[in-house]
């Protein structure tokens, strides 16, 4: 009895000596390498989740509040008509619906950009935070295939990586996956030199296709892209898959631009 009762102890023992050695290591690693916000590289501690407070702040204000299903943009529910809100009634869109995880603005267009320009490992931020649009935007269950919006291969030799098909990897579904046969076969002009949504329009124009033996007619295909302004480039890919036999096309983007609206910071 009392031998049972020293190997308890002992186990007990060992337990609190495995989580001293454990808060002791964390504190040594604080030390040495201390953690930084992923947005404005302020120190914060590792339960922070990779953001101080002030970002996270602002991370909700851009994520919180209510937008278009057919569009995107900003809008309140009770401004929504036969599904349209305002922007978008009697706009030709290709696409079927739309997820956002917010607006293009302070955190969240921080995140945005800097992923976009090597920051790769905020992928798992980005990643959890699509996920959390994809869920809730109403077409998860249809989806059968996830379509990164593509790079023209001349500007994924240069960045290095196609940031939409990132974050593609990062979306958790029960079955859909990944097709890479949308193409960009043209190089156009950067969207964001364009001027005007007619501008926007002309230049992406005929630049998709899909390849041969593709196989995604009949399916129900998720674009999955980092920015939407005025929707021309999501519009052309939509265009572009329901002309080779696609059911619907919906679209995951990270943030929806091109909107001036004050925030409220939550903390």
């Amino acid at each position: 009895m009392l031998a049972g009762c020293g190997s308890i102890i002992s186990a007990v023992d060992g337990t609190k000596v495995k989580k001293n050695m454990r808060f002791l290591l964390q504190g040594f690693n604080q030390l040495l390498w201390p953690a930084a916000c992923n947005v404005c590289r302020e120190s914060i501690s590792e339960e922070q989740g990779g953001l101080c407070e002030g970002c996270w702040g602002e991370l909700a204000g851009c994520t919180g509040d209510d937008y278009c299903r057919r569009c995107g943009r900003e809008a309140s529910r009770y401004g929504i008509v036969a599904g349209a809100c305002p922007d978008c009634q009697g706009k030709e869109i290709h696409f079927d619906g739309i997820a956002r995880v917010g607006v293009y603005a302070e955190a969240l267009q921080k995140m945005v950009l800097a992923f976009k320009n090597g920051r790769t490992e905020l992928d798992s931020t980005l990643g959890f935070l699509a996920n959390s649009a994809l869920q809730g935007g109403g077409f998860y269950e249809e989806v059968d295939v996830f379509v990164p919006v593509p790079l023209h291969w001349s500007r994924r030799l240069f960045r290095g990586y196609n940031q939409s098909l990132v974050i593609a990897k990062r979306l958790s579904h029960p079955s859909a996956k990944i097709h890479t046969d949308l193409v960009r076969i043209r190089r156009t002009k950067q969207q964001p030199t364009m001027a005007t949504p007619a501008a926007r329009a002309r230049n992406v124009a005929g630049a998709f296709a899909v390849r041969r033996g593709h196989g995604l007619a009949g399916r129900n295909i998720c674009l999955v892209d980092d920015i939407k302004t005025t929707g021309a480039t999501l519009n052309e890919c939509a265009k572009t898959l329901k002309e080779t036999g696609a059911a619907k096309v919906y679209a995951l983007v990270l943030a929806v631009a091109g909107q001036n609206i004050k925030w409220t910071h939550v903390l």
